[in-house]
């Protein structure tokens, strides 16, 4: 029977739908899908939509709300880490139903998501995991071209893989992060020669540095991540490398490390810029080891360095990690140590804890993912590990410190 106490004030409650049933919400980033069953009794005219309303005290529905068709119907702008119901009301041309029994308590989150790029030598396989637990990675896709050591960006939505050894491919793609699936054209990168750049970004802005097989690139170019198109100049680091590495806070991009064409080979040079607007890079400090070939991730205030090789004083694979604080110009300090000495490894970063994976190390491809709390010092532990052994397998995630 249709609801006799529903409707809009001057409207024949009786000829009213029956409020929707089975009301089951499924949450997200900041936003809640909410599925249900629509009333049969639709009253004396066909329904013509749905109300959302969300609370999160059980009395008040007015935390958010959406209107839609049919089920489900999505309510964004919530507030993560805070438990809420929901309640749905049907309506028709002669007023709004009851409301809905209240779903059961729901707590919006953010879904912590790394990507992993080009597991194993130059291959197109994508790898997936969660940042919030420890695990094991799983298949996500492929890119577009096989290579290895892309340089990796992302932000709350989009990862973006440019550049790689193999044909050194100018090739930038991108991908959907918590959409498993194969990889997208981007666009292009400037240079002739996109192997063994590094990358960086915030939410909106990503940057692709150094790099070349063959030469020694000091050269800075951006991308706007949600849009696609080649990559533009931003400006150039105060020196030329390649296998450098990059992290971010929001507003501040840190670039270091890396291979030139001095003797010894490695560099213990950060260069550091705005990354929303365009310039050169400017000197932020030194590494505590002059390093190439090492891996960084970051949180909103602090930035890690881990592992790489250094040739001078004969080949050493290093463990080392370091940090810096965005807000603060200076030298990098001892964080503490990798579980393993590695070079060519990859780093992603979640809220709380900083990632390291792949590499080469002991004379052998590495599968193990290590980890850091980012907030504290300490030796990395184990989180787990990659789908396959591999070196350059670079790392993105969804909730890095840029973002």
């Amino acid at each position: 029977m249709a609801n006799r106490n529903g409707g809009f004030i001057g409207t024949d409650g009786l000829d009213a739908p029956d409020p929707p049933t089975g009301v089951t919400p499924t949450t997200g980033n900041e936003q809640v899908s909410v599925a249900f069953t629509a009333p049969t009794d639709t009253g004396t005219s066909a329904i013509t939509g749905f109300v959302v309303q969300v609370s999160t005290d059980g009395t008040d529905y007015s935390a958010g709300s959406n209107t839609g068709s049919s089920s489900p119907i999505v309510v964004t702008s919530l507030t993560n880490d805070t438990a809420a119901t929901a309640k749905v009301w049907a309506i028709n041309a002669y007023g709004t139903s009851a409301p809905s029994d209240a779903s059961a308590s729901f707590t919006p989150a953010l879904i912590q998501t790394a990507l992993w790029a080009a597991i194993n030598n130059s291959s197109n396989r994508i790898d997936t995991m969660s940042l919030s637990t420890t695990g094991n990675s799983s298949d996500f896709g492929d890119l577009t071209v096989s290579r290895h050591g892309p340089a990796t960006l992302a932000s709350s939505t989009r990862g973006v893989f440019a550049g790689g050894h193999n044909s050194n491919s100018v090739t930038i793609d991108y991908v959907t992060i918590l959409t498993s699936g194969n990889a997208t054209d981007f666009g292009d990168m400037i240079t002739t020669n996109g192997a063994y750049s590094g990358g960086l970004s915030n939410d909106t802005r990503g940057l692709i540095f150094g790099g070349d097989e063959a030469a020694y690139y000091n050269q800075i170019q951006y991308i706007t991540i949600a849009s696609t198109g080649n990559a533009q100049d931003f400006g150039d680091l105060s020196y030329s490398p390649k296998h450098p590495d990059g992290s971010a806070s929001s507003t501040i991009g840190v670039m270091q490390g890396g291979r030139t064409n001095t003797n010894p080979a490695e560099t213990n040079i950060m260069n550091s810029v705005t990354i929303g607007s365009l310039g050169n890079g400017s000197d932020f400090g030194n590494l505590t080891v002059a390093r190439y070939q090492g891996a960084s991730c970051s949180s909103s205030t602090r930035g890690l360095h881990g592992g790489g090789f250094k040739t001078q004083g004969g080949n050493t694979f290093l463990d080392t990690i370091d940090y810096i604080t965005f807000s603060s110009l200076g030298d990098a300090s001892d964080f503490g140590n990798l579980s393993a000495a590695r070079r060519q490894l990859g780093a992603a970063s979640g809220v709380t804890y900083g990632t390291f994976a792949s590499g080469y190390g002991g004379g052998a491809n590495l599968d193990t993912i290590d980890y850091v709390t980012i907030a504290s010092t300490g030796n990395a532990s184990d989180w787990g590990d990659l789908t396959a052994a591999g070196q350059d397998a670079h790392g993105l995630s969804n909730c890095h410190g840029g973002i």
